[in-house]
């Protein structure tokens, strides 16, 4: 049987180190880090969790509170955070929300709540996975990082620049000689959809676009939802109908490309196509989509560095908040 004194040998270091690593992985350089990882891996040691836990106070466990466990969006961020905090000796609990069963407040005030009551060592939140929650996060006990947007500073937040997202969108289009468009909205009770949508119309008018010829038709952010939107644009008069579709989000595109192949709509040549996201779910979709935004990937690392910050105590001042950039990338169908 493997022993924590077998991984030290083959590690050539001391028993410390390897408990540092296991237990306060902060402390251990990335390299030493990544050779006693591998004798761990090459030995297959398991340590005890529950007699760890008893001697370091810690449970080793984060939770990771999702809206909507059947997002490719979340899928990836989810995937990047139990990679990342597996190598530093970190579980994770998932615990999903469920917005689209229409429990989502009840389900997040519970999963809150459980989580202090359980003392785990932290918290990772996906955004909508606390709307109208924001009053039950000040009462987490543990570190907790947010990612994506959150009104007001109570715990530390990493999210994607919606507005400069949507304004570099909207300039993009009417650069492209688009006059009327359609916009698929993310539902006006959230923030994030609201930015998007006015950002995108400053960004189309300082191009040369006339915001009043946009059509908008609020979606929920799920496919169902940009299909109907699809739907109900193309149905307007002709003189009326837009030359391009703008989604707040890849979910909304998803469902609209298959309205637009269901009506027999030609992509670009009929009817241009962008949306805001999906980076990863739609690079095998073709044609490829013009679209913007980020690797989610970018915003789960720099949450699990600013929750490990706050968990090993490297970082105990207010509240962050930061900003990641987005990016346009031009595609064939607009």
């Amino acid at each position: 049987m493997s022993t924590i004194s077998k991984v030290a040998e083959r590690a050539g270091v001391s028993r410390t180190t390897v408990s540092h690593v296991i237990n306060h992985a902060d402390r251990v350089s990335k390299p030493l880090r990544d050779k006693v990882l591998a004798a761990i891996e090459e030995l297959g040691y398991q340590p005890n969790p529950q007699a760890r836990s008893l001697r370091t106070g810690r449970t080793n466990l984060v939770a990771v509170m999702i809206p909507d466990i059947l997002n490719p969006y979340y899928v990836q961020i989810v995937r990047v955070i139990q990679q990342e905090l597996a190598t530093v000796g970190l579980e994770i609990l998932i615990l999903n929300t469920d917005v689209p069963g229409g429990h989502s407040v009840e389900h997040g005030r519970q999963f809150l709540r459980q989580v202090n009551r359980k003392r785990l060592d932290g918290i990772i939140i996906a955004d909508f996975a606390v709307h109208w929650m924001q009053e039950a996060i000040a009462t987490l006990e543990i570190p907790a990082v947010l990612i994506g947007t959150l009104p007001g500073s109570v715990i530390d937040s990493v999210g994607l620049d919606d507005a400069g997202g949507a304004r570099m969108m909207g300039h993009y289009l009417a650069g492209k000689g688009y006059r009327r468009i359609g916009h698929v909205t993310g539902p006006s009770f959230f923030e994030q959809a609201v930015v998007r949508r006015q950002a995108f119309g400053e960004g189309f008018a300082d191009a040369g676009g006339d915001p009043a010829l946009t059509l908008h038709f609020e979606g929920s952010y799920l496919p169902p939802s940009g299909y109907e939107g699809v739907s109900w644009l193309l149905d307007r008069p002709q003189e009326e109908r837009p030359e391009a579709i703008f989604f707040s989000s890849s979910l909304m595109a998803q469902g609209g490309l298959a309205a637009l192949f269901d009506r027999g709509v030609a992509l670009p040549s009929e009817m241009g196509v962008a949306t805001f996201g999906g980076w990863e779910h739609f690079e095998f979709v073709r044609p490829r989509v013009t679209r913007v935004g980020n690797d989610p990937s970018l915003l789960a690392r720099r949450g699990i560095e600013m929750l490990l910050e706050r968990m090993g105590g490297t970082f105990e001042g207010e509240p962050r908040r930061e900003v990641i950039d987005c990016i346009l990338k031009v595609f064939d169908t607009a």
